[in-house]
């Protein structure tokens, strides 16, 4: 089943887990939004540059950001409504978890490409 998910934090460098997170929803046919403060496109996908700007339902908000930076727009998550949220490696936050608990917004400590390359995503 293809989902639209969001990576906060997406990279255009090869080398990022956010890249290969990236391409790899791309390879499993899902709809990526990337979103970047200073990106404008990655490989010909728009980026937008903060989570006010995606448009429509969001299926996963996958994360690639250190926690000071999701707890600093924790509300705009919450305003996002996904339907989850992926805590890659490195983003736990209990601050941010706490929040999407009360929203009712369901999420887990995972990475986005093991959930991928074991079909578990």
């Amino acid at each position: 089943m293809s989902e639209r998910v969001v990576i906060l934090g997406a990279s255009d460098q090869p080398d990022r887990y956010a890249h290969r997170a990236f391409r790899m929803l791309r390879e499993h046919g899902h709809e990526v939004v990337p979103v970047h403060p200073t990106l404008s496109e990655i490989e010909g996908v728009a980026v937008v540059p903060d989570l006010p700007s995606v448009e429509g339902p969001v299926d996963t908000l996958t994360l690639y950001v250190r926690p000071s930076i999701s707890e600093s727009i924790t509300d705009d998550i919450v305003a996002l409504k996904p339907a989850r949220v992926i805590f890659n490696p490195g983003t736990e936050s209990t601050v941010v978890q706490a929040r999407l608990d009360e929203a009712g917004i369901p999420w887990e400590e995972a990475c986005t490409l093991v959930l991928l390359g074991t079909g578990m995503f």
